[in-house]
């Protein structure tokens, strides 16, 4: 089940803040790295490029915390374990049957005022899931529940109001219920509160505060957080510098999926740094990361393959995803001039990979 995206910010107070963002190249032992262009905008606002120095070998980009995605997607309703009532509104919402959730949880919260009821019904209105969609409606039903101390119908309802959706934009509102609702617990109301503290907009600009409320966010898993609390103690922001706790974070967060800590991470231990080197399952996690699309992560995999240093050489596939990440705007004059060489039959092979891959997206 998706669960309610954070807030859209800059995220470039952090370069402000630290003038350079640190760097970690993927360098084979022997060798030095090239030049490498920008990290494309795979998500929105200001990332720091990517450096390295001579022959085909990756080479990390180091970035802010994560910039995120506008407030609209789904809060996942926590149900009560101990009343079978409500876990049939859970799990008919599970299911998909969300005409059912929806007669179920408006009974639940008409008869007995129940505030989880109230966040579902909420997430119903929001997300058009058995019912048409209707902002205004699901804010009251948020708002509802907030009132009744549900802590994901406080978070739902402060990305309503930072989005204005339902109603105006109210961010001194939104500040309380995110408060609020992290006190209770909530880590993705933690996380969207410390981007907040790091906008420095909405808020007074308090980099300890964000390490603080990331750090909470962090401990109870948010794979977010845990990116970019690991930014955090690599850059030595809000926090003391600690290569050794970042790359922890940095592993948690890619054991959750989270893709840019999966190239981060990678990298890490491509290098050793921070973790004892382990070429092999920085490549895996490389190929895992291309294939979800990421440009870096394939503009670095297609250098290891053409170095063949932590996998075996394979300039067709080199040249595959050299030609992928470079549609995604990822270029690298390098590795075009090291591909130039490949015979007319190889090339045509790795434009035709390439091509079914695009064609697949």
């Amino acid at each position: 089940m998706k669960i309610l995206r954070p807030i859209s910010i800059l995220m470039s107070c952090l370069m402000l803040t630290a003038n350079a963002a640190a760097q970690i190249s993927l360098t084979p032992p022997g060798t030095d790295t090239p030049p490498a262009a920008d990290k494309p905008a795979a998500k929105p606002k200001a990332k720091p490029p990517a450096v390295a120095k001579k022959p085909p070998a990756p080479a990390a980009t180091a970035k802010p915390a994560p910039p995120v995605a506008a407030p609209v997607a789904t809060v996942a309703p926590a149900s009560a374990p101990d009343d079978p009532n409500a876990d049939l509104v859970y799990g008919a919402y599970q299911r998909g049957q969300y005409k059912t959730a929806f007669d179920l949880a408006s009974k639940r919260a008409q008869d007995f005022s129940d505030p989880k009821a109230m966040t579902m019904l909420g997430e119903l209105y929001a997300n058009a899931m058995g019912v048409k969609r209707d902002y205004a409606k699901a804010a009251d039903w948020y708002k509802r529940a907030a009132d009744g101390g549900d802590r994901e119908g406080m978070f739902a309802l402060a990305m309503l109001r930072l989005g204005g959706r339902g109603g105006s934009v109210n961010r001194e509102e939104a500040v309380k219920l995110l408060a609020s609702s992290a006190k209770l617990g909530n880590p993705k109301a933690a996380y969207n509160l410390a981007l907040l503290y790091l906008d420095g907009q909405t808020l007074p600009q308090d980099l300890k505060r964000a390490a603080e409320l990331l750090r909470v966010a962090a401990d109870a898993g948010n794979p977010e957080a845990q990116y970019a609390l690991a930014t955090f103690y690599k850059e030595g922001t809000g926090v003391p510098k600690d290569v050794d706790k970042a790359v922890r974070l940095l592993q948690a967060a890619s054991l959750a999926d989270n893709v840019d800590a999966e190239v981060e991470y990678a990298i890490a231990l491509y290098n050793g740094t921070g973790t004892p080197k382990n070429e092999a399952a920085a490549v895996a996690l490389l190929r895992k990361a291309a294939k979800q699309n990421n440009p870096i992560a394939q503009n670095r995999l297609a250098r290891v393959l053409l170095s063949g240093q932590g996998a075996t050489m394979d300039k067709v596939e080199a040249l595959k995803w050299h030609i992928i990440a470079k549609t995604a705007g990822k270029g690298d004059p390098t590795l075009d001039e090291a591909l130039a060489a490949l015979s007319p039959e190889d090339r045509a092979k790795a434009q035709d990979g390439a091509r079914i891959w695009l064609g697949n997206k």
